[in-house]
């Protein structure tokens, strides 16, 4: 019999009774029956109840043994009792009747239970990983994540991409976010930088003559944490293929996206491909943000021009249009029979989540006249004014709107934030879906108000949009005045699931003539384009192939998947929102010795005086 065990504890069925068997694993918990103990025992596969009677020779080990525990217990498979079987464990029908134990390891009183899946403080949770990690949910979530990660392999594979892995030791490079620095021992005052992303390194394998690339590539970017970001580190699916337009690379990710969500549903449904294509513009204007929640079913639109009509005397909105802002509508539908208190609710949302000023609303009902406006600024609304606001804004008889108002950034993001609360206030958002989206047309440029200047909006190393018969550089050079560089649409494309932006990608500026000529227009010269990115616009100077690519976040997939509330739910071993490893004790100081190794001197900030 082997030393440790015979079979895993989720093994045990019926056809396994009278025989004598080996199992290792934690003890999960313990009940004493009028003399009989039984003992749940776990490890990675299951639970299975075992039974020693008194007058075993190892029943007071057993019984003082405290629970997380280490023990190999050998014994015979027994048939429950009827009225004892468990339907909900796969090994319910038995349980092993102990006749020997062997204590591996014992277990110290616990700083968390393992048992029950409690709430608990975050800190404690994350000192002791390894305990949280014991707990079904968790454990389970990070069994998903291996499933995940093998599921998205083997199917960029079958599409005939080929894996290979990125330097992790580059330079840094200005891609949005603060690189992690590692300084060289060998070459002092110079550092290293951990990749904010494969980048240039994948349009690197594309010129190298590679024409198909992936990997699950870890990314590196000093940033603060949120729920759906992890500070530090992050695991993305990394892909690159050549001679790629913005539909081929659709075509290839779809399918992944789509197979991965359909095989680890659990019953819920996911979009089929091809998946909707939302342009920027549209998105933005009908759901304030450009990641929109599909499965809340709210169109916002525009209705600035409403407030300014004859009659119309609400000045508070008046000044803000004719001021050069905007007004949005976002519907909130079969609201008639909400009290009050759900639209002060709202308003007084806005005012503390989101720092606006509040949220006016309008209600509709039918009236003798036809529909009619209730509320606090209806009154200053001619009738035929809101009737036709109404049908503009795709509302009837017993539906709201809410109105966000002011500069149309802060107007669009209040929107966004409004139209994703009203539909969670009026329990729209269906948990059993997942609703893909791409959102396409990217403008390249945007204006950058704190400098007071064009700069990149998106990703600069992406090829402009132009029409059949022109070129890229042709688009860029016709562009003569700020308000045409900032119509240029680029080849950028996110995919989004619920809410929730799982990647950016572009199809790749690969000529260095149209490089030039698009970091000139965001204000770099070509000094600094051939000193920041030297080895990519080399390597395009020698033939470089049209490419395209984009890198969904595995994290991200995986947390839409076990339906987790945070990010850190589906990592095995996360940093806590200070970036720091609670449980590794990182970061840390080092000696003094290893600083002057690397030719370090440390100029720390002062402290505060009490």
């Amino acid at each position: 019999m082997h030393a440790f065990r015979t079979h895993n504890c989720n093994e045990l069925r019926d056809k396994h009774v009278g025989e004598t068997v080996r199992l290792s694993g934690w003890v999960h918990r313990k009940r004493d029956h009028g003399g009989l103990l039984f003992v749940d025992l776990r490890d990675h596969f299951g639970l299975t109840q075992c039974v020693i009677e008194p007058e075993n020779e190892h029943f007071e080990i057993l019984e003082r043994l405290r629970v997380e525990s280490v023990i190999t217990v050998t014994g015979k498979v027994v048939d429950r009792l009827a009225d004892a079987k468990n339907k909900n464990l796969p090994t319910g029908d038995i349980e092993l009747v102990i006749s020997e134990i062997d204590v591996q390891s014992r277990a110290e009183e616990l700083p968390l239970p393992v048992f029950g899946e409690p709430d608990y403080p975050e800190d404690i949770r994350l000192k002791y990983r390894y305990l949280d990690l014991r707990r079904q949910k968790l454990h389970n979530n990070i069994i998903l994540r291996g499933q995940v990660i093998n599921s998205i392999r083997t199917r960029m594979i079958e599409q005939g991409f080929n894996e290979f892995q990125t330097p992790i030791l580059t330079a840094s490079s200005p891609e949005g976010a603060r690189d992690f620095l590692v300084p060289s021992r060998l070459n002092p005052g110079k550092f290293y930088a951990l990749p904010q992303a494969p980048q240039q390194f994948k349009q690197l394998l594309m010129v190298s003559g590679f024409d198909k690339y992936f990997q699950i590539a870890p990314c590196f970017r000093d940033e603060d944490a949120r729920a759906d970001r992890s500070p530090g580190e992050f695991y993305q699916l990394d892909m690159e293929m050549s001679y790629a337009t913005q539909e081929d690379i659709f075509a290839v990710i779809e399918p992944v996206m789509a197979g991965v969500f359909e095989e680890f549903a659990d019953g819920r449904e996911v979009t089929p491909a091809p998946f909707p294509r939302i342009p920027y513009k549209e998105s933005m204007l009908k759901y304030g943000s450009d990641k929109p929640d599909l499965r809340i079913n709210i169109t916002c639109s525009d209705v600035s021009k409403f407030f300014i009509e004859d009659g119309v005397e609400f000045k508070a909105f008046q000044g803000i249009v004719k001021g050069g802002g905007t007004v949005r509508a976002i519907p909130a539908p079969n609201t008639k029979d909400k009290p009050r208190s759900f639209f002060d609710k709202m308003n007084g949302w806005a005012q503390r989540e989101m720092q606006a000023p509040g949220l006016g609303y309008i209600r509709f009902e039918n009236g003798e006249n036809g529909l009619e406006g209730k509320g606090p600024i209806a009154k200053f609304f001619p009738a035929d004014v809101l009737q036709r606001m109404a049908a503009h804004a795709g509302v009837g008889d017993g539906d709201a709107l809410f109105f966000a108002a002011g500069k149309e950034t802060d107007a669009v993001k209040l929107t966004g934030a409004a139209r994703t609360e009203v539909g969670r206030q009026l329990d729209m958002i269906d948990e059993n879906v997942f609703k893909f989206c791409w959102i396409v047309d990217f403008p390249m440029f945007e204006w950058d108000e704190d400098n007071k200047k064009i700069d990149f909006s998106h990703n600069p190393f992406s090829m402009p949009q132009s029409p059949e018969g022109m070129s890229g550089l042709d688009v860029l050079q016709a562009a003569d005045t700020d308000e045409k560089i900032l119509d240029i649409l680029a080849y950028q494309y996110d995919i989004v699931c619920n809410g929730i932006e799982l990647s950016s990608g572009a199809v790749r500026n690969h000529r260095p003539d149209i490089m030039y000529k698009a970091f000139e227009m965001a204000g770099y010269d070509q000094a600094t384009v051939d000193t920041e990115f030297a080895g990519m616009i080399t390597a395009f100077k020698y033939g470089a192939p049209p490419h395209g690519g984009i890198a969904p976040g595995i994290d991200r997939i995986v947390m839409l998947l076990a339906g987790a509330q945070n990010i850190r739910e589906v990592i095995v071993f996360p940093m806590n929102g200070r970036a720091q490893d609670l449980m590794m004790n990182a970061p840390a100081e080092v000696p003094s010795k290893s600083l002057r190794e690397l030719h370090l001197r440390l100029d720390l900030p002062k402290e505060k005086m009490p």
